[in-house]
């Protein structure tokens, strides 16, 4: 989960490279006609995020949902990293 308040989703950009997942997003801080700010709280407009993936992740199935300025992201585990029943014969 990341909080994104404030990011409308076109200015939202996931990408995977290799072992990295970068998140890059910009706060939409429009004011309104005839109002002038005089204090904020987001000094910068724009982000920049870049993680580390571990190598057992599948990036190939990373699903994204953006609800409410929340990010949800989801990795699955690769299918070798998966834990497995092992049968056992009996002789």
């Amino acid at each position: 989960y990341a909080d994104l308040p404030g990011v409308p989703r076109d200015k939202l950009h996931l990408n995977v490279e290799s072992d990295s997942l970068t998140i890059e997003g910009e706060i939409d801080m429009t004011v309104p006609d005839g109002l002038q700010s005089t204090h904020t709280e987001v000094g910068v407009a724009r982000f920049h995020r870049v993680f580390t993936l571990s190598k057992e992740l599948d990036t190939e199935k990373i699903s994204a949902e953006l609800a409410q300025g929340v990010l949800k992201l989801r990795i699955p585990k690769a299918e070798h990293a998966q834990p497995r029943r092992i049968n056992v014969e009996v002789n």
